[in-house]
């Protein structure tokens, strides 16, 4: 069986992350210009093929910190989980 493709907006907020580095879910929405509502389902799709690490925020806690997950780590993951 082969793994549903992403949706545009996951693809859209993995290229922001991987030229950007770490964001918030706020920095996020803001670069991509994407509703909330549609960053939070992209970043859940991502998060579900494990092409991103959630951080916690020192900074502020109420916050996560994404960030692409290394190339090496990622194609050693499972495709579908």
């Amino acid at each position: 069986m082969y793994p549903t493709p992403l949706p545009p907006s996951s693809k859209t907020v993995l290229e922001i992350l991987d030229a950007g580095g770490a964001m918030t879910h706020k920095e996020i929405v803001s670069k991509t210009r994407l509703a909330p509502r549609t960053v939070r389902y992209a970043l859940k799709k991502l998060k579900e093929r494990h092409l991103i690490i959630e951080k916690f925020n020192f900074r502020d806690a109420r916050q996560i910190i994404y960030q692409p997950r290394p190339q090496e780590t990622a194609e050693a993951q499972p495709a579908c989980v």
